[in-house]
């Protein structure tokens, strides 16, 4: 049986959310699905580490470029006024579930959900 995890990141905590792209290299690392679902608050991390040379952006682009982002939640970029930030990163805005990313999708998917 394939293994697949999913970590929903929520908190505007720049520490919590290395963790959380430093858990999605290890899944990935030994053989997992793994998938980040940026949520609340965590939206508005994702500019900063989008500029190449701040702090963390190595590790974030390393993430991104082996294609560990599943997205951001829409309803909540907008709400913490980074959608067009988000957007330009070329991150998918997840909005199935009333604007936000739908945690039982990912279920029915055979994912484990692990929420930050």
């Amino acid at each position: 049986m394939e293994q697949k995890i999913v970590l929903f990141a929520f908190r505007d905590d720049p520490m919590c959310f290395v963790h959380v792209l430093l858990y999605a290299l290890d899944y990935e690392a030994k053989g997992w699905e793994s998938k980040i679902v940026v949520e609340g608050a965590a939206t508005k991390l994702i500019p900063d580490l989008a500029v190449e040379g701040a702090p963390r952006h190595s590790l974030y682009k390393r993430v991104l470029d082996k294609g560990l982002f599943a997205g951001a939640c829409k309803a909540c970029s907008q709400q913490m006024k980074v959608l067009e930030e988000v957007k330009a990163t070329g991150l998918e805005l997840l909005d199935d579930m009333a604007g936000h990313p739908s945690m039982s999708a990912f279920q029915e998917q055979g994912y484990t959900v692990v929420t930050f």
